[in-house]
């Protein structure tokens, strides 16, 4: 099949307005974002507010020294554990995370100290007596802070309070960071991966396609007629749709294999690895199905939902020619532009352009 000539499938209806995925992307991304965003201040004072407290492990295994403690942290806000010897703790620690722990024991600040999941607690030693030589060797043991015997409860609340304030600010910073990978990777409201997924990995798999002579095959979607639901029924109907759409496509594919991509708004990509042209037209075609065969459910309706592909396969992508993935792009935008124009609920299947210009 000619690059130039493609082949639309799917029931014949009025024609559409042109879509250009790639335009809109551009766009969006280049737009400032609405309204004033909180500052960095702002959005962890709040998270710092929410916090539960932070659990603490009194794990000082002289006891005279532990009562006293134990008396010294009564009104501290703190969700105190306390463990009267070494495999108590150790068998606390592994259980469940703890935020701060006070011990008296090297060995067991040292076992504290390492890492479990990415997390590790802030850990105070209490020392026997106050001697520079025994301060070095908590430290070296990983202790952040230490504190002689005679320690004032005003003194020891201090010191927590310290402690907690960084077991805090590295509970949210672990928080962000996390969620900044998640929100990188995922489109929250669809489940499927997101845009900027889509941007980085898959110029990946054009280059993986090239480098080992497979196929590859890409499509671009849109739900027809969205604007429509989230005019009648409100953009919390939209949204549901939307979601529900992630779910039948994600069903559909290979399960570590394909991938789908919300790119903005109701526009979807479909990257279909070692797929040939024909093979992608026939998983394409039960993407189609998939969404209009079973209306969907939301706003206490059931609606009719169908949308339109534009697909584009190369059964042998070429190596050393870096503008592959905008061409495959170009050519699957250009083939969803045909499906609409033709009436939608279709699907238009292309070929990567063989010159490669």
């Amino acid at each position: 099949m000619a690059a130039g000539n493609p082949m639309s499938y799917g029931p014949r209806m009025v024609s559409g307005e042109h879509t250009t995925v790639i335009r809109r992307v551009l766009e969006r991304r280049s737009q400032p974002p609405h309204g004033q965003p909180p500052d960095t201040a702002t959005t962890m004072a709040v998270m710092l507010r929410v916090l539960p407290p932070p659990r603490l492990l009194l794990a000082v295994l002289d006891a005279g020294a532990r009562r006293r403690l134990e008396h010294g942290l009564v009104g501290v806000d703190v969700t105190l554990t306390t463990a009267d010897d070494e495999t108590v703790a150790r068998r606390q620690l592994e259980a469940e995370p703890c935020h701060i722990v006070i011990t008296d024991s090297r060995a067991l600040a040292r076992h504290a100290c390492e890492p479990r999941a990415g997390h590790r607690p802030v850990v105070l030693f209490a020392l026997g007596f106050d001697d520079a030589n025994e301060r070095q060797a908590a430290h070296n043991a990983g202790a952040v802070d230490c504190f002689g015997p005679r320690i004032s409860e005003d003194e020891l609340h201090v010191r927590v309070g310290l402690a907690r304030r960084i077991a805090e600010l590295e509970t949210v910073l672990r928080t962000t960071l996390a969620e900044n990978r998640r929100l990188a990777t995922l489109d929250e409201l669809t489940g499927v991966t997101s845009r900027r997924f889509f941007a980085k990995n898959f110029p990946r798999e054009v280059e993986r396609a090239a480098r080992y002579g497979r196929p590859l095959a890409v499509a671009l979607c849109d739900i027809d007629h969205f604007k429509k639901v989230n005019d009648t029924l409100g953009h919390a109907a939209g949204d549901e749709v939307l979601r529900q759409f992630g779910e039948r496509v994600q069903r559909e594919l290979r399960h570590g294999i394909d991938w789908v991509a919300r790119l903005g708004g109701e526009e979807f990509a479909i990257v279909l690895p070692e797929t040939t042209r024909e093979q992608a037209l026939v998983a394409v075609r039960k993407l189609r199905v998939a969404v209009a065969d079973v209306p969907f459910i939301a706003a206490a309706q059931r609606l009719p939902v169908t949308a339109s592909f534009g697909l584009c396969g190369a059964d042998r992508v070429p190596v050393g020619q870096k503008h592959v993935p905008n061409q495959m792009l170009k050519a699957a935008d250009a083939a969803l532009y045909r499906s609409k124009h033709d009436g939608r609920n279709r699907i238009t299947a292309t070929v990567l352009p063989a010159s490669g210009s």
